[in-house]
């Protein structure tokens, strides 16, 4: 079976990089963690169960018998097992259809289950980076971009920040190893600012470290990693 992806000359990338181009990384989220933290899936599964409780509870004290208010309840319970299915599968297949590659010159992001398309962020766009780690070590790196350049929220969804819906900021979401890729890709706007060669994807398994990256098991937001002019 092909898909539209069969037709990639590189995996991610709708054409070959330029010559003197080099890809320093490239990954895609975690659906698990795409889900908890991207889609909310515990939340909703917590208010489903507070909606059925809470219809057990109305039953009873209208006057049905308890065995009757838990048939009765029980009877909705598919309906949200399907309605929290159905974020899974959005989660696994927005995962599955992402891919996020950092290169020596820019950030190119690939995404798009039904409509699929490749956002080209070239370094000089990028006012700055963030991170975001959480527990199990995914996380999330959103980019700044600079004065007058904005993409429509809407085209970015989920892979953008939340909360920024006047100033969308695209985002790497529930990448896993997010901060080796985060010190990736610092040194690679750093290098692009200097002027000077990032690391190769061989050596950036060891990147310069970061030192507002909390090691912390709380997750937590963290300062810029850097900023690109050129």
């Amino acid at each position: 079976m092909r898909t539209e992806y069969d037709t990639e000359p590189v995996p991610g990338l709708p054409e070959p990089l330029p010559a003197g181009e080099r890809m320093l990384w490239q990954g895609r989220p975690d659906w698990k963690s795409l889900a908890r933290r991207g889609l909310h899936v515990n939340k909703l599964a917590a208010y489903f169960g507070v909606l059925l409780v809470w219809r057990g509870v109305v039953q009873v004290h209208d006057g049905a018998a308890p065995l009757d208010a838990v048939l009765s309840t029980l009877g909705f319970l598919p309906w949200a097992a399907c309605a929290l299915g159905l974020v899974l599968l959005f989660a696994w297949g927005s995962a599955r259809s992402t891919m996020y590659t950092v290169t020596d010159k820019r950030i190119v992001m690939r995404f798009g289950i039904a409509l699929p398309m490749a956002l080209n962020i070239p370094f000089r766009l990028v006012g700055s980076a963030g991170l975001k780690v959480h527990a199990d070590g995914s996380g999330d790196i959103p980019l700044a971009l600079t004065e007058g350049n904005r993409i429509a929220w809407l085209l970015l969804w989920p892979h953008t920040r939340p909360w920024r819906v006047s100033r969308p900021e695209p985002m790497l979401r529930a990448i896993p190893e997010a901060s080796r890729v985060a010190g990736i890709l610092a040194d690679a706007l750093t290098s692009a600012t200097a002027g000077v060669p990032a690391a190769n994807n061989t050596a950036a398994t060891h990147p310069a470290p970061l030192p507002t990256v909390a090691r912390r098991r709380k997750a937590q937001r963290v300062g810029a990693l850097g900023s690109a002019s050129t």
